[in-house]
Protein backbone atom coordinates (compact mmCIF):
# COMPACT_ATOMS: atom_id res chain seq x y z
CA UNK A 1 0.00 0.00 0.00
CA UNK A 2 1.34 3.64 -0.83
CA UNK A 3 1.15 4.50 3.09
CA UNK A 4 3.15 2.20 4.33
CA UNK A 5 5.64 3.42 6.14
CA UNK A 6 9.43 3.35 5.53
CA UNK A 7 11.15 1.62 8.16
CA UNK A 8 14.62 2.38 9.86
CA UNK A 9 16.26 -0.03 11.86
CA UNK A 10 18.98 1.41 14.32
CA UNK A 11 21.51 -0.10 16.38
CA UNK A 12 20.53 -0.41 20.19
CA UNK A 13 21.94 2.03 22.76
CA UNK A 14 24.14 0.08 24.79
CA UNK A 15 23.27 1.21 28.06
CA UNK A 16 25.63 0.39 31.52
CA UNK A 17 28.20 -0.80 29.81
CA UNK A 18 31.63 -0.91 31.65
CA UNK A 19 33.18 0.87 29.03
CA UNK A 20 31.67 4.61 27.55
CA UNK A 21 31.31 3.89 23.96
CA UNK A 22 29.78 7.31 22.96
CA UNK A 23 31.71 10.52 23.30
CA UNK A 24 30.53 14.04 21.52
CA UNK A 25 31.60 15.61 18.97
CA UNK A 26 32.84 19.35 18.33
CA UNK A 27 29.15 20.63 17.01
CA UNK A 28 27.49 18.52 19.53
CA UNK A 29 26.34 15.43 17.73
CA UNK A 30 27.06 11.92 19.61
CA UNK A 31 28.84 9.48 18.03
CA UNK A 32 29.21 5.78 19.40
CA UNK A 33 32.61 4.02 18.94
CA UNK A 34 34.09 0.64 18.61
CA UNK A 35 35.80 1.15 22.26
CA UNK A 36 36.24 -1.76 23.81
CA UNK A 37 38.42 -1.32 26.60
CA UNK A 38 39.93 0.95 29.06
CA UNK A 39 43.96 1.43 29.26
CA UNK A 40 44.84 4.01 30.94
CA UNK A 41 42.15 6.01 33.33
CA UNK A 42 43.56 8.81 36.01
CA UNK A 43 43.07 12.48 37.09
CA UNK A 44 45.97 14.86 37.28
CA UNK A 45 46.50 17.79 38.88
CA UNK A 46 45.03 19.77 35.36
CA UNK A 47 42.30 17.25 33.86
CA UNK A 48 40.79 14.39 33.76
CA UNK A 49 42.91 11.86 31.35
CA UNK A 50 41.18 8.37 29.68
CA UNK A 51 43.35 6.37 26.91
CA UNK A 52 40.68 3.78 25.83
CA UNK A 53 41.01 1.27 22.80
CA UNK A 54 38.94 1.27 19.65
CA UNK A 55 39.23 -1.57 17.23
CA UNK A 56 39.57 0.92 14.04
CA UNK A 57 41.64 3.64 15.72
CA UNK A 58 44.31 2.12 17.83
CA UNK A 59 44.13 3.55 21.86
CA UNK A 60 42.26 7.32 21.85
CA UNK A 61 43.49 9.57 24.36
CA UNK A 62 40.52 11.66 25.93
CA UNK A 63 41.28 14.86 27.83
CA UNK A 64 38.40 16.25 30.11
CA UNK A 65 35.65 13.94 27.77
CA UNK A 66 37.23 15.61 24.31
CA UNK A 67 38.78 13.33 22.35
CA UNK A 68 41.99 14.44 21.27
CA UNK A 69 44.31 12.21 19.35
CA UNK A 70 44.19 8.83 18.24
CA UNK A 71 46.97 6.13 17.01
CA UNK A 72 44.88 6.23 13.49
CA UNK A 73 45.45 10.34 13.60
CA UNK A 74 48.80 11.12 11.63
CA UNK A 75 46.91 13.38 9.56
CA UNK A 76 45.87 15.57 12.23
CA UNK A 77 49.99 16.02 13.18
CA UNK A 78 51.05 16.85 9.84
CA UNK A 79 48.13 19.02 9.18
CA UNK A 80 49.42 21.00 12.60
CA UNK A 81 52.61 20.93 11.10
CA UNK A 82 52.15 22.54 7.78
CA UNK A 83 50.89 19.33 5.78
CA UNK A 84 54.26 18.58 4.91
CA UNK A 85 55.00 21.83 2.64
CA UNK A 86 57.33 23.28 5.44
CA UNK A 87 61.42 22.49 5.48
CA UNK A 88 61.99 21.75 9.04
CA UNK A 89 65.99 20.42 8.60
CA UNK A 90 68.19 23.05 10.91
CA UNK A 91 65.47 24.68 11.97
CA UNK A 92 64.05 26.19 16.01
CA UNK A 93 61.16 24.85 16.92
CA UNK A 94 58.55 25.66 20.02
CA UNK A 95 55.53 22.79 20.24
CA UNK A 96 53.48 24.29 23.24
CA UNK A 97 51.45 21.32 24.69
CA UNK A 98 51.74 18.37 22.38
CA UNK A 99 51.71 15.63 25.34
CA UNK A 100 50.76 12.35 23.03
CA UNK A 101 54.53 13.29 21.70
CA UNK A 102 52.91 12.82 17.75
CA UNK A 103 54.28 16.54 16.72
CA UNK A 104 57.44 15.86 18.39
CA UNK A 105 58.11 12.45 16.72
CA UNK A 106 57.44 13.23 13.16
CA UNK A 107 59.34 16.54 13.74
CA UNK A 108 62.39 14.84 15.04
CA UNK A 109 62.40 12.94 11.66
CA UNK A 110 63.37 15.64 9.50
CA UNK A 111 66.05 16.94 11.31
CA UNK A 112 65.91 20.06 13.09
CA UNK A 113 68.38 22.11 14.61
CA UNK A 114 66.27 22.02 18.05
CA UNK A 115 62.49 20.91 18.91
CA UNK A 116 61.43 22.45 22.86
CA UNK A 117 58.06 21.16 23.31
CA UNK A 118 56.63 22.29 26.90
CA UNK A 119 53.74 20.24 27.92
CA UNK A 120 52.06 21.54 31.47
CA UNK A 121 51.19 17.34 32.79
CA UNK A 122 53.44 14.91 33.17
CA UNK A 123 50.37 12.50 34.03
CA UNK A 124 49.64 12.85 30.37
CA UNK A 125 52.97 12.19 29.02
CA UNK A 126 53.64 8.74 31.16
CA UNK A 127 50.15 7.50 29.70
CA UNK A 128 51.16 8.09 26.40
CA UNK A 129 54.65 7.26 25.86
CA UNK A 130 53.12 3.63 27.30
CA UNK A 131 50.02 3.63 25.45
CA UNK A 132 50.20 5.88 22.21
CA UNK A 133 53.92 4.21 20.96
CA UNK A 134 52.21 4.34 17.91
CA UNK A 135 52.00 8.07 17.69
CA UNK A 136 55.11 8.99 20.05
CA UNK A 137 57.46 6.35 19.14
CA UNK A 138 60.51 6.63 22.12
CA UNK A 139 60.50 10.09 22.03
CA UNK A 140 58.64 10.26 25.69
CA UNK A 141 61.35 8.02 27.00
CA UNK A 142 63.96 10.82 27.81
CA UNK A 143 62.94 14.58 28.31
CA UNK A 144 65.82 15.53 26.48
CA UNK A 145 67.28 13.70 22.99
CA UNK A 146 70.17 14.85 20.17
CA UNK A 147 67.69 17.35 19.09
CA UNK A 148 64.65 17.90 21.45
CA UNK A 149 64.35 18.84 24.95
CA UNK A 150 60.62 18.73 26.99
CA UNK A 151 59.83 21.29 29.12
CA UNK A 152 57.52 20.16 31.90
CA UNK A 153 56.27 23.26 32.67
CA UNK A 154 53.09 25.82 32.21
CA UNK A 155 53.87 27.08 28.70
CA UNK A 156 53.12 31.27 29.55
CA UNK A 157 55.96 31.52 31.77
CA UNK A 158 58.36 30.11 29.65
CA UNK A 159 57.33 32.00 26.60
CA UNK A 160 57.40 34.99 28.80
CA UNK A 161 60.94 33.95 29.63
CA UNK A 162 61.55 33.66 25.88
CA UNK A 163 60.38 36.71 25.00
CA UNK A 164 62.68 38.35 27.54
CA UNK A 165 65.54 36.96 26.35
CA UNK A 166 64.97 37.50 22.93
CA UNK A 167 64.84 33.87 22.19
CA UNK A 168 62.88 33.66 18.61
CA UNK A 169 62.12 30.81 16.91
CA UNK A 170 61.31 29.59 13.41
CA UNK A 171 58.15 27.59 14.08
CA UNK A 172 55.81 27.54 16.65
CA UNK A 173 53.34 24.88 16.65
CA UNK A 174 50.37 25.66 19.36
CA UNK A 175 48.67 22.02 20.03
CA UNK A 176 47.32 23.34 23.88
CA UNK A 177 43.38 23.84 22.89
CA UNK A 178 40.56 24.12 19.93
CA UNK A 179 39.15 27.69 19.68
CA UNK A 180 36.05 27.77 22.00
CA UNK A 181 32.98 27.36 20.40
CA UNK A 182 31.21 30.55 21.80
CA UNK A 183 31.47 33.60 23.86
CA UNK A 184 29.46 32.76 26.24
CA UNK A 185 30.82 33.77 30.04
CA UNK A 186 32.41 30.01 30.76
CA UNK A 187 34.66 30.41 27.69
CA UNK A 188 35.86 33.76 28.47
CA UNK A 189 38.93 32.29 30.39
CA UNK A 190 39.40 30.00 27.12
CA UNK A 191 39.62 33.17 24.94
CA UNK A 192 42.03 35.22 27.37
CA UNK A 193 44.85 31.99 27.45
CA UNK A 194 44.03 31.88 23.66
CA UNK A 195 44.48 35.48 23.09
CA UNK A 196 47.98 35.49 25.38
CA UNK A 197 49.42 32.71 23.28
CA UNK A 198 48.74 34.12 20.11
CA UNK A 199 50.39 37.59 21.58
CA UNK A 200 53.78 35.51 23.50
CA UNK A 201 54.00 33.26 20.39
CA UNK A 202 54.44 35.94 17.87
CA UNK A 203 56.81 37.89 20.46
CA UNK A 204 59.03 34.78 19.75
CA UNK A 205 58.27 33.67 16.27
CA UNK A 206 61.12 35.27 13.45
CA UNK A 207 59.80 37.63 11.28
CA UNK A 208 60.15 35.09 8.54
CA UNK A 209 58.89 32.33 10.76
CA UNK A 210 55.27 30.15 10.54
CA UNK A 211 53.08 29.77 13.64
CA UNK A 212 50.58 26.87 13.36
CA UNK A 213 47.62 26.11 15.37
CA UNK A 214 44.49 23.73 15.48
CA UNK A 215 40.64 25.59 14.93
CA UNK A 216 37.53 23.73 15.51
CA UNK A 217 35.17 21.61 13.94
CA UNK A 218 34.96 22.96 10.17
CA UNK A 219 30.87 22.80 11.37
CA UNK A 220 31.28 25.87 13.89
CA UNK A 221 32.09 28.78 11.46
CA UNK A 222 31.00 31.24 13.85
CA UNK A 223 34.02 30.45 16.49
CA UNK A 224 36.17 29.91 13.49
CA UNK A 225 35.55 33.57 12.77
CA UNK A 226 36.03 34.86 16.08
CA UNK A 227 39.09 33.64 15.92
CA UNK A 228 39.94 35.55 12.46
CA UNK A 229 38.74 38.25 13.97
CA UNK A 230 41.44 37.38 17.48
CA UNK A 231 44.38 37.41 14.55
CA UNK A 232 43.06 40.87 13.19
CA UNK A 233 43.55 42.12 16.76
CA UNK A 234 47.09 41.00 17.62
CA UNK A 235 50.10 43.94 17.96
CA UNK A 236 51.75 42.85 14.93
CA UNK A 237 49.67 42.55 11.42
CA UNK A 238 49.69 38.87 9.92
CA UNK A 239 48.12 36.73 7.72
CA UNK A 240 47.26 33.02 7.64
CA UNK A 241 45.44 30.80 5.77
CA UNK A 242 43.67 27.64 6.92
CA UNK A 243 42.84 24.09 5.44
CA UNK A 244 40.69 21.33 6.30
CA UNK A 245 41.24 17.97 7.05
CA UNK A 246 39.30 14.82 8.25
CA UNK A 247 40.66 13.42 11.14
CA UNK A 248 39.73 9.67 11.64
CA UNK A 249 38.99 9.36 14.98
CA UNK A 250 36.90 13.22 15.49
CA UNK A 251 34.50 11.75 12.37
CA UNK A 252 34.29 15.26 11.75
CA UNK A 253 36.32 17.38 9.49
CA UNK A 254 38.47 19.66 11.28
CA UNK A 255 40.28 23.73 10.49
CA UNK A 256 44.17 23.89 10.70
CA UNK A 257 45.59 27.48 10.84
CA UNK A 258 49.30 29.01 9.40
CA UNK A 259 49.89 32.19 10.65
CA UNK A 260 52.51 34.60 9.64
CA UNK A 261 54.01 38.06 10.48
CA UNK A 262 53.41 40.18 7.88
CA UNK A 263 55.80 42.97 9.19
CA UNK A 264 56.24 43.84 12.65
CA UNK A 265 58.06 46.70 14.43
CA UNK A 266 60.31 45.98 17.09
Amino acid sequence: SSDLRRIKRLPALVRGAEVDRYWPTADGRLVEYDIDKVVFDEESPFQDIKILHSNQFGNILILNGDVNLAESDLAYTQAIMGSGKEDYSGKEVLILGGGDGGILCEIVKLKPKMVTMVEIDQMVIDGCKKYMRKTCGDVLDNLKGDCYQVLVEDCIPVLKRYAKEGRMFDFVINDLTAVPISTSPEEDSTWEFLSLILDLSMKVLKQDGKYFTQGNCANLTEALTLYEEELNRLYCPVDFTKETVCVPSYMELWVFYTVWKKQCDS
